[in-house]
Formats: C-alpha cells, sequence, structure tokens
C-alpha cells in the first residue's frame, strides 16, 4: 500500500480547521464552543483510526496551555490498513496540522508531547486484551 493508498482514512477537526463538508459530522467538544467534526465511514477499522484521531486533537487541546500555544483550530488525520487474514492492524498513522499564531517551534514542541501522553495511541502502542463478556444491562 502506498502513501496515498489511504484506506480507513479519518479526519478530526476543531476551530477555524473544522471541515465545512456537508457530510460530516459534527459534536460537541469540551474545548471548542463550535464542536469537532468528523470525517468518516462507520466500520470497525475507521472508528479504530478515528479513536487515535479524535484522542490526539482533544490532548493538542488539553496540553496548549501548558505549552503556552494559542490555537486556532487544529485537524487530525488517520490512516491505516490491515490484515485481512488476521484482521491485525498494519499500523496507524496520523498528522496533526496546527493553526495557531503561536512559534512554529512552540506547535512542534506540543505536537511532540502530545504524541508522547495521548492515552488512546499509548494503549494501541501497548496492545490491550479485549474478551467479550456474557453480561447484559451493565451487570458484570
Amino acid at each position: 500500500m502506498s502513501d496515498h493508498d489511504h484506506e480507513y482514512e479519518v479526519t478530526v477537526g476543531a476551530g477555524s480547521l473544522r471541515s465545512s463538508s456537508p457530510t460530516t459530522t459534527a459534536l460537541p467538544h469540551r474545548w471548542t464552543p463550535e464542536g469537532v467534526t468528523v470525517e468518516t465511514q462507520f466500520t470497525g477499522a475507521h472508528l479504530w483510526h478515528l479513536a487515535v484521531a479524535g484522542c490526539v486533537l482533544n490532548d493538542v487541546y488539553r496540553e496548549s496551555s501548558a505549552f503556552g500555544v494559542d490555537l486556532d483550530g487544529v485537524r487530525v488525520r488517520a490512516w491505516g490498513s490491515f490484515d485481512t487474514a488476521t484482521w491485525s492492524s498494519t499500523g496507524i498513522h496520523y498528522a496533526v496540522e496546527v493553526d495557531s499564531p503561536s512559534s512554529s517551534d512552540d506547535v512542534a514542541r506540543l505536537v511532540d508531547a502530545v504524541d508522547r501522553v495521548a492515552e488512546i495511541p499509548r494503549a494501541v502502542r501497548a496492545g490491550a486484551p479485549v474478551q467479550r463478556s456474557d453480561a447484559v444491562s451493565g451487570d458484570r
């Protein structure tokens, strides 16, 4: 697969980098008054990548004040593929775009820090067992 064949690609945007496409979904967001736009399809593979993209976008907003970075907008695109014989991920890639009046060095430091602390990418990198339960209605 080449870098241009982004099977299972998702994009999330907030602030000045929200999508204006009529096919996006808008969701509330604790750090932006107008919410976040989500461009994806509703498949398990897309949702796997959406978890990474959404977490990274949230953490850019969450960590920005600690780095003294003012944000006008954030867009995160995540993509990857799967080995269709096993449905194992072949890896997730993501790219962050930040619209900010802060210096490019400050923005780069923020994005580097987010890559280290973002919970969902960290959990995916570490792996986790997933088990079905017979519990219903919240019973365990």
